[in-house]
């Protein structure tokens, strides 16, 4: 079997740091969305994309920018599982860095190790774990960046990219034992059932894949432990001089975190951010903000894009949005918006027909 490339083969530029997810995950991205029917030119412009990054796997494009595309590439290429079927064709070789950082390990279960302990180097502002759930491994994926509330396909193209590293070495028939995504049921859910070969549940908490242990006692086919460190030291320098986000970027990320459990308290998001409830409204102040302001900007933006989500029923976006009643949900909206949720996704779809 030929070496899958050498040591001497992994170039980049030191002084170009990672701005939030390597551009190597949109590898073939614009070849995609022509093969469905879209205008990528038009939906690079719309996103705020530079098509000239995608060709050097080692650039960056902002997170925003890339979760905005895939959604974006769904709407006007008119896939609406463009994420699903971008994802299902990714092989691991095409992610760069992170995908020779799970191919040059010496097992398959490493590898998953591996690419979960780098994958906060190739992807910014992003959870991925792996939880010990007895016989099985469960993998979780989850963007974590306050300002980016649409992220299906993101979401759904990731999970395809972690199944085909993993059947890259079991097989194009293995399947995991049940697959989870945090976004509502779509319309065409029956492919992601057939995609996967796995029950899949939809409204959960995170993005995950429950996986067997005993599947993954396999040994990775090239295995190599010098490559392995070459592309682990890498992305490890890509990432050395990165920004973080804002204060008020993280509050909004832990705000809608919270809001799947009920209403968010101040004291709770200010824990998680490792400051005193006091700071915490301070820093808000500053910025033009108080914690009761920043939580209703965070449910109205959620509302506004639960609402184009027309399978979603009204009574279940209420909880979602941590209300206990549908009809303190329907106050808060008509207060935004002047209209109830019922007739503002009527007149959206009034627009699009």
């Amino acid at each position: 079997m030929q070496p899958l490339l050498t040591a001497s083969a992994v170039l980049y530029d030191s002084t170009v740091s990672n701005q939030g997810v390597l551009a190597a995950a949109a590898s073939g991205l614009s070849e995609f969305i022509s093969l469905n029917g879209g205008d990528a030119g038009r939906i690079f412009g719309i996103s705020g994309i530079d098509a000239e990054l995608l060709a050097q796997p080692t650039l960056s494009l902002g997170l925003i920018n890339y979760c905005r595309v895939m959604e974006e590439a769904a709407r006007y290429s008119g896939c609406d599982n463009f994420g699903l079927r971008y994802g299902r064709q990714f092989k691991p070789q095409s992610l760069g860095l992170i995908g020779y950082i799970g191919l040059c390990s010496a097992t398959l279960e490493q590898a998953l190790h591996n690419v979960v302990l780098a994958f906060p180097w190739h992807q910014h502002d992003t959870l991925t774990r792996l939880v010990d759930k007895g016989e099985c491994w469960r993998l979780d994926y989850q963007v974590r960046h306050g300002a980016i509330l649409s992220r299906r396909q993101d979401a759904e193209l990731t999970l395809g990219m972690f199944l085909n590293l993993i059947r890259h070495v079991t097989g194009a028939h293995w399947a995991p034992r049940e697959v989870h995504f945090e976004h509502p049921r779509p319309e065409q859910w029956h492919e992601h059932c057939k995609v996967f070969d796995a029950p899949v549940w939809f409204d959960q908490p995170f993005n995950s894949l429950l996986i067997p242990k005993r599947d993954l006692l396999r040994p990775m086919p090239d295995s190599d432990p010098l490559l392995l460190g070459v592309m682990q030291d890498a992305i490890r320098r890509l990432n050395s001089a990165t920004p973080r986000q804002s204060l008020v970027e993280r509050a909004r990320t832990q705000v809608h975190l919270m809001l799947l459990q009920g209403e968010p308290v101040l004291e709770e998001v200010a824990e998680k951010l490792g400051l005193s409830s006091w700071s915490l409204q301070r820093r808000l102040r500053e910025q033009g903000l108080s914690f009761t302001s920043l939580v209703d900007q965070v449910r109205c933006e959620m509302a506004r894009h639960y609402l184009q989500q027309r399978q979603l029923p009204i009574s279940e976006m209420a909880l979602l949005l941590g209300y206990s009643e549908v009809s303190a949900f329907s106050r808060a909206f008509r207060r935004w918006f002047g209209v109830s949720p019922r007739q503002w996704r009527q007149e959206l779809v009034g627009t699009r027909t």
